[in-house]
């Protein structure tokens, strides 16, 4: 697949070479030399560049991208005019964009931002949670809904998964154990043990309760 990145910030920087690092192809777009230069031997292809209009855009050949990720979410203005573009102009399958505020976000889904993202309050959403709660390991996929890895509580112990009713009950599911950093699927016959991390799935809310079981 072929990917582009707009915006080689630290967000951005990361994304691309992770990328490349997972053996994709990536363009990466910026207009700060030093900053395109550090990554030119990183990811595939690295263009100084300021995006300002649709020509500019197919001068680099973004049109023949796969995915697009506008990763220049502090220029407000910028980041909306560029996924207009994209996705009107251009008609690239999916975009990507950093959004720095909850209106921000809400605008670039209005023009047709296929996902938005919002590092920052993901980052300090995943920070709280870690801190309030640091046995559980919750992850949220939305606000509302995540995973989370917690020991065998005591009175699980002995019991299989289907015994445990966990749905019935809380309202999630237990999908995984992991094992020697390896995570195994599951199902209702497995019998949980002593020392064991288990992957729990469902509402945030009671993720925090059966991560307070003893």
């Amino acid at each position: 697949m072929k990917f582009c990145v707009i915006g080689l910030g630290r967000f951005g920087f990361r994304v691309a070479t992770t990328l490349a690092e997972n053996g994709m192809e990536v363009l990466g777009i910026d207009s700060n030399e030093s900053i395109v230069a550090s990554i030119r031997d990183q990811i595939t292809q690295s263009v100084c560049l300021k995006v300002h209009d649709e020509s500019s855009l197919r001068s680099v050949g973004v049109e023949e991208m796969d995915t697009v990720i506008v990763a220049m979410g502090e220029n407000f203005a910028q980041s909306i005019l560029v996924t207009a573009l994209l996705k009107k102009r251009l008609n690239i399958p999916r975009v990507i964009t950093r959004a720095i505020s909850e209106i921000h976000k809400d605008i670039l889904k209005l023009i047709g931002s296929d996902q938005v993202v919002l590092p920052e309050q993901e980052i300090g959403s995943k920070l709280a949670d870690d801190l309030s709660y640091p046995y559980a390991h919750i992850t949220r996929i939305t606000q509302d809904f995540g995973f989370s890895q917690l020991s065998t509580p005591s009175k699980f112990v002995g019991k299989t998964v289907g015994e445990l009713r966990l749905f019935d009950k809380y309202t999630v599911h237990c999908v995984a154990v992991k094992k020697n950093d390896t995570l195994t699927p599951i199902d209702v016959d497995y019998l949980l043990n002593e020392d064991e991390q288990l992957m729990f799935a469902g509402p945030v809310e009671k993720l925090i309760t059966l991560a307070k079981l003893p």
